[in-house]
């Protein structure tokens, strides 16, 4: 833990648990095999489609796989609270950057759910150390524990404003609607549409925050 940091300093358990029942590939794993039964599809045909889906995920998968193993390097190295205690120094400002953090890992990872893997612990600390910095002043409506749902929820509404830009939205947009070869000009068409909305989270976030009655809407 960061001299700065407030917290238990305690040793991270290295663990990987596979939730494989709610993991969201078992749902589809099943429509696959019950599609095969009602389709009536033969041996051949199943194994056809299983290969052109390996093709078209060649690249996506070893992305995904990547980026989530790099939250777990994060966390377990420290850079997240190091991270953390860092960002924390844009004080009472930070509510509107962590809309824009978790816009920013949805463009990279693709998925809320990867950008909340891979900012969700950095979000948690980083409202830790603003609410200890700032709970008495500008966060005086909130606790830290609300503080910290503002934040974390934060990383998933802003991350939301970032799919329509994430290179994988892209490129099923053009396969589905027959563009390929197109996603620069589509890229470019959103990305201030994309912007503007992480900007207005960021803003709803800030309000939530600071202004009463709008700190009202955060659970307790």
């Amino acid at each position: 833990v960061p001299p700065d940091a407030v917290g238990d300093e305690r040793k991270e358990a290295a663990l990987f648990k596979i939730t494989w029942l709610t993991a969201p590939g078992t749902p589809v794993f099943c429509a696959a095999l019950l599609s095969m039964v009602l389709l009536r599809l033969s041996p051949a045909q199943v194994l056809a489609v299983f290969r052109k889906t390996i093709y078209q995920m060649r690249i996506p998968i070893p992305t995904i796989a990547c980026m989530l193993g790099l939250s777990y390097v994060t966390k377990y190295a420290g850079m997240d609270a190091t991270l953390g205690v860092a960002f924390a120094e844009t004080g009472v400002l930070y509510p509107f950057f962590a809309a824009m953090l978790g816009w920013l890992g949805v463009f990279l990872t693709g998925t809320d759910a990867g950008s909340n893997a891979l900012f969700g612990s950095l979000q948690k600390i980083t409202a830790t150390e603003v609410w200890n910095t700032h709970g008495s002043t500008a966060l005086r409506h909130l606790s830290l524990e609300q503080a910290q749902i503002l934040i974390c929820t934060a990383n998933s509404t802003g991350g939301v404003m970032g799919k329509m830009i994430d290179a994988q939205s892209i490129c099923v947009a053009t396969a589905g609607t027959n563009q390929v070869g197109r996603e620069a000009d589509i890229f470019k068409a959103v990305i201030w549409h994309s912007v503007l909305l992480a900007c207005v989270v960021g803003l709803m976030t800030a309000a939530q925050a600071f202004l009463w009655p709008f700190t009202q809407m955060v659970p307790k």
